[in-house]
């Protein structure tokens, strides 16, 4: 990370400048987030890295061990199906209450072209952000600020784990986002939550399998022991 010039609000800086390394995918589970290394690296004081860190750990990002310091959270494929399944609730309920206006069919329409446009240049990380941002486009229309946070909460926690599957259902999204903005623009709602549910449960299909197939066997204590790994600066991935 890059050091940063420092606000009335080092908290919110921390938390943000921490929160975007790792949806960027800049770390991994076995790497070691310390405040006093992350002080360093932002060039602020221990205390806004500590109230960033526990924020983090609130929504389910990182974990924090006493006397370690933080992890990425690891998910368990029960908590990855239950993740999934409040966002088919959530999304489905989105779709029924969304305000459908021209401009908001006209966005979401574009979005499917940039996401297939993404798709085909084999860009992950901005492609899983697009697709990021269809959802959010349809609970911002349902005009509930608590379903858009939950949301957005869920969509961040399950970014640890989507770059896993990309490959495996990400061909999928843009034409079923097009089901679901076509029954959008017919007003069949009901057609529209079927069309939701239908991708939602694709996708969670997919990285449930595959994260099935690699389940490993809970750490040993000195497997803990070898993962403490520390922050590097720039833009390489933590080692």
């Amino acid at each position: 990370m890059k050091k940063i010039k420092i606000p009335s609000d080092l908290t919110s800086l921390a938390y943000n400048s921490i929160k975007q390394h790792i949806l960027e995918g800049r770390l991994d589970q076995d790497s070691r987030l310390t405040e006093s290394l992350l002080s360093e690296q932002l060039g602020i004081s221990r205390s806004p890295i500590r109230e960033a860190l526990n924020s983090l750990a609130t929504e389910g990002l990182i974990t924090i061990e006493p006397r370690r310091g933080a992890f990425l959270r690891r998910f368990s494929v029960k908590e990855v199906g239950d993740l999934y399944e409040l966002r088919k609730l959530l999304e489905g309920h989105a779709v029924q209450t969304a305000e459908i206006t021209p401009k908001f069919l006209v966005g979401l329409e574009k979005s499917i072209e940039r996401s297939q446009a993404l798709l085909n240049a084999n860009k992950k990380r901005e492609f899983i952000e697009e697709d990021m941002w269809f959802h959010g486009a349809i609970a911002t229309a349902a005009g509930s600020q608590p379903l858009f946070a939950m949301l957005e909460n869920i969509q961040n926690q399950i970014w640890l784990c989507r770059c896993k599957t990309y490959n495996l259902s990400s061909s999928s999204a843009p034409q079923n986002h097009r089901f679901i903005v076509e029954a959008l623009r017919e007003n069949d709602r009901r057609k529209a939550k079927i069309a939701m549910r239908e991708h939602i449960e694709y996708v969670q299909q997919q990285l449930v399998a595959y994260l099935s197939s690699h389940a490993t066997a809970p750490e040993s204590e000195s497997a803990n022991g070898n993962r403490r790994r520390h922050l590097l600066s720039g833009p390489e991935a933590i080692v």
